[in-house]
């Protein structure tokens, strides 16, 4: 009798997989973009069904779960995010949740985000060591490629949000962020760059300065105008952005002593464009560096919440400096504190 039941069992089990692994092969629905889905650390299965089945990866949560539980293959989750291909059966999925196929590490690249912040954002959402990023970002093909004179590829890596599949190296990454970039540039910005006489590697350095000085949108062309102007005329940039990346660390104002470093970035002491992008330039500065405002300005400088006052001459630069002093609320007295520059 016990061993009838056992058989009984056996055979009722078999038939339900069997039964369940006709709807498992169909999956649901084909075509369309991969489903993304995010199992979170800790969920047990049924929280697992539920999201699978609020992104419609499953069509019948109750038959999933009792499929899953017949197979045994109900626990041992890996948490993550997980991106479904259309129409992935219910083996398909199981397969991904407990051996984490299709996991995926998602990063946001912000603009104006130099190589040195970029490394450590690429390294942890890889899992890699930050000096496989960096080899990777010194790529001397990826450089021929684009045609970039300077050491690394600062400036290159487009600033985005990307998905990288489980395990994808670092090179592999970086020549991702690459691709962005190449897709990004629009071809009749060559045609551009012609009747400004510069190579794209100017417009890409001068974008990543625009990017970085620029706190409104609106002043990007007009920020662009005013370094346009003064190479124009064989000014010096006189960019606090270039210093600070000359500098290798942040502050938050430059200062007179700061501009004794001897680097060509530092563009209070050598003419022309630095050497090479400073940052990652978005499209907007992009944009901004290959269609100047038409403005006279060869000054500007920033109110306290980071708008500026545009200006043709020094003695109006002057003038606008001291207003601004005037209107600004009174800082404490340090008699540490060093003079900052005043372009």
């Amino acid at each position: 009798m016990h061993s009838r039941f056992h058989v009984r069992h056996r055979a009722r089990r078999r038939l339900g997989v069997a039964s369940l692994a006709l709807l498992a092969a169909c999956g649901g629905a084909s075509g369309g973009p991969g489903v993304r889905v995010t199992i979170p650390p800790g969920a047990n299965f049924g929280v697992a069904v539920d999201s699978l089945a609020r992104a419609r990866v499953v069509s019948s949560p109750r038959l999933f779960r009792l499929y899953a539980s017949l197979l045994g293959r109900d626990r041992a989750l890996k948490a993550g995010t997980y991106v479904f291909p259309p129409g992935a059966s219910w083996n398909d999925v199981l397969d991904a949740l407990t051996r984490g196929k299709g996991l995926v590490h998602t990063v946001t690249i912000p603009e104006g985000f130099a190589l040195s912040s970029i490394v450590p954002l690429l390294a942890r959402a890889l899992s890699v060591p930050p000096e496989s990023v960096v080899a990777a970002a010194t790529d001397s093909a990826l450089r021929h490629q684009l045609d970039v004179p300077t050491p690394t590829l600062e400036g290159y890596l487009f600033p985005d949000t990307y998905t990288f599949a489980d395990g994808t190296s670092a090179q592999e990454a970086v020549r991702m962020l690459v691709a962005r970039f190449e897709r990004g540039w629009k071809p009749e910005w060559n045609a551009r760059l012609q009747a400004l006489a510069m190579s794209r590697h100017d417009i890409i350095t001068l974008a990543s300065i625009i990017e970085k000085e620029a706190r409104l949108a609106e002043e990007r062309p007009v920020i662009s105008a005013v370094y346009h102007n003064r190479l124009r005329i064989g000014m010096l940039l006189q960019a606090d952005p270039t210093v600070q990346y000359a500098l290798g660390r942040h502050v938050d104002r430059v200062l007179y002593k700061d501009l004794e470093v001897d680097s060509h970035y530092n563009t209070y002491k050598y003419p022309g464009l630095p050497p090479g992008p400073i940052a990652s330039p978005g499209e907007a500065s992009i944009e901004a560096a290959l269609y100047p405002a038409n403005v006279p300005y060869l000054y500007f400088v920033a109110h306290p919440d980071g708008h500026h006052e545009f200006r043709q001459t020094y003695s109006e630069h002057s003038e606008a400096k001291a207003q601004i002093r005037r209107e600004s609320p009174p800082r404490p007295p340090n008699p540490d504190r060093k003079q900052p520059v005043s372009r």
